[in-house]
């Protein structure tokens, strides 16, 4: 019945394929038998007819089990979610139902316990397990005002959070329908094998009609010319091919989720093992992104170090941007008072504006004097700008002081760039800070080149460059103000994402932000390929040896039974799942 029923759905999705050559083959086998009972001259093969059907029957079953396996770790992502959550309503905890909770409620979470929802820390400490969703392996400390993610586990200490992503909004909801529609996705290998596996079934049926006219004629032999078409079949069913490509697509999707790695495109994905260069944005991709305040230094009598900053923390306050976070921190730890601003304007690639006092305020970079045509500042020799990142502070146009932040490089960063190099993968920097920090992370990394003061819609200009040069570019970025040169990219693959799945540009997600992820990636996308080709050239291999046995070409010395013949492609079948099951991310040391 599986096999009639899917030659009916192939043949009204107009894709002839395997369960047609197989419905085929046992259909001529069973009416030619009943015809036999029925008088005609000849030999029924019932016994080799059910046998066949056992054993095709099997295969479909192991393949069937094959993809299930491939897809357990997705649905053990399903079962990370508690069924009951603790809240605080009108004072009181309260258990209710998962899906009772809403966004703005405050959640406990006791030591142990699963966390039902996205959310931000508003009370107590804990580390937090989140290794089935992002690979780290080691719990994270985590304290108020720090992020956690649905089914993470919280660890010794009680946490208390007030829920922003609930039920669809979650991390690992999102997580879920990108890897199921990666793994829906057909990459361009597959293509390749949906194609051979058509042209095989018409080979398939064209030569086992052949086969059937020459040894009938050459015989007169009605029930060997049959059993040797049904043979040729039921052999050549491409089974194996039609399992190849698939079963390694679910693998390698699901696997990279697990890991951190979030697949949205495949065949950028594949893409990865033909790069030849990848360009990585500086801030909080290869340095940590978390700029601290180093010399904030006076211009004009006017004003003191405590009063830039605190014009400075008031433009700043709206920014999400590292700087902003800089600024911010030192406000607090000199304890002085945040003042409103008004108007607030985010210059990308330049800066914050806003109006503070009845004042305009302007906290921005070097970028922003070249962007109005002034002449910018002399910067005191004391600066070191191979390691400082300057900020002037302006108030009605006149700079009244310089702000200077250091960075430093990203635990990993170093293993990313040399394993790249051992890969023949150029790494280039690109950055909106100045030429001096650009060239010094730069050379500390040993990369083989660097963009500086380019503005977030000059990075999509750039990677045309290289592309245009014949290159194959990888632009990693942070997915916000990267998003035109991520689109633009061959592979574009969004760091430092967090919890924000949705980098709508990106092909590719690196949850954890590790730049060595960027260099596994490549790797696994490698290994994916291997393994695809691998089942590739069994699979086809398997038919151009069994195809001719199945004929008899080897009559009368050797004859391949219908049976024998379906055992041997349900042997295909299961070499070509437990190679795409032997696939293996590998580990960071």
């Amino acid at each position: 019945m599986p096999f009639l029923k899917g030659m009916v759905g192939e043949i009204r999705a107009k894709a002839i394929g395997m369960m047609t050559l197989v419905a085929i083959a046992i259909s001529v086998a069973y009416f030619y038998s009943t015809a036999v009972v029925f008088g005609l001259q000849g030999m029924d093969f019932f016994w080799e007819l059910a046998t066949l059907i056992v054993i095709m029957l099997l295969g479909h079953w192991l393949e069937m089990r094959s993809q299930m396996a491939a897809s357990k770790a997705l649905q053990s992502l399903v079962a990370l979610l508690p069924n009951e959550v603790t809240v605080e309503r009108n004072g009181e905890a309260l258990k209710i139902k998962l899906e009772e909770l809403k966004n703005g409620e405050t959640v406990i979470i006791r030591p142990g316990e699963k966390i039902p929802a996205d959310g931000v820390i508003s009370g107590g400490n804990s580390s937090v397990n989140e290794s089935m969703l992002t690979g780290e392996s080691v719990p994270v400390k985590k304290q108020a005002g720090g992020k956690v993610i649905a089914g993470s586990i919280n660890g010794d200490g009680m946490l208390k959070i007030t829920a922003t992503g609930v039920g669809k909004d979650s991390y690992l909801n999102k997580v879920i329908n990108l890897v199921q529609e990666a793994q829906e996705a057909k990459s361009n290998t597959q293509n390749l094998a949906d194609k051979v596996a058509k042209w095989l079934t018409f080979i398939a049926i064209a030569v086992g009609v052949g086969t059937f006219i020459y040894w009938f004629s050459s015989s007169g032999d009605l029930a060997f010319a049959l059993e040797r078409m049904v043979t040729v079949m039921v052999t050549a069913c491409p089974h194996a091919l039609g399992v190849a490509i698939p079963l390694v697509v679910a693998i390698s999707t699901t696997l990279s989720a697990t890991n951190g790695l979030l697949i949205r495109n495949r065949t950028a994905f594949e893409t990865t093992r033909n790069l030849s260069t990848i360009i990585f944005d500086k801030t909080g991709t290869l340095t940590q992104g978390s700029h601290a305040v180093e010399r904030v230094i006076p211009v004009t009598d006017e004003y003191t170090a405590d009063d830039i900053i605190m014009y400075a923390a008031a433009v700043q306050q709206n920014s999400e941007h590292h700087i902003a976070k800089g600024v911010m921190t030192t406000l607090k730890e000199r304890s002085l008072e945040l003042w409103n601003s008004e108007d607030f304007q985010y210059m990308q690639g330049i800066g914050v504006q806003g109006v503070v006092n009845k004042k305009k305020v302007v906290a921005a970079g070097p970028n922003y004097f070249k962007a109005n045509n002034l002449s910018m500042p002399e910067i005191p020799t004391e600066i070191n700008q191979d390691a400082e990142t300057v900020n002037f502070v302006l108030i009605n146009d006149k700079v009244i002081g310089i702000i200077t932040l250091a960075d430093s490089i990203r635990q990993g960063s170093q293993e990313a760039i040399d394993e790249l190099r051992k890969m023949n993968i150029k790494s280039f920097l690109l950055t909106g800070d100045n030429e001096h920090i650009a060239k010094a992370v730069s050379d500390k990394l040993g990369m083989d080149g660097f963009m500086a003061n380019v503005l977030p819609h000059q990075k999509q200009e750039k990677v045309k460059e290289y592309q245009a040069a014949g290159e194959i570019v990888a632009m990693t970025g942070d997915g916000v103000n990267d998003a035109p040169a991520l689109a633009q990219a061959d592979v574009g693959i969004a760091v430092g994402s967090g919890t924000d799945v949705a980098a709508e540009t990106a092909d590719i997600i690196l949850v954890n932000s590790d730049p060595r992820d960027v260099m596994k990636l490549v790797d696994f996308g490698k290994r994916t390929y291997k393994k695809m080709v691998q089942n590739l050239i069994w699979a086809v291999g398997y038919n151009v040896v069994a195809i001719p046995l199945a004929a008899g070409i080897l009559y009368p010395n050797f004859v391949l039974s219908p049976a024998m013949g379906a055992v041997l492609m349900s042997v295909s079948t299961i070499v070509v799942a437990i190679n795409a099951s032997l696939l293996k991310l590998k580990p960071l040391k």
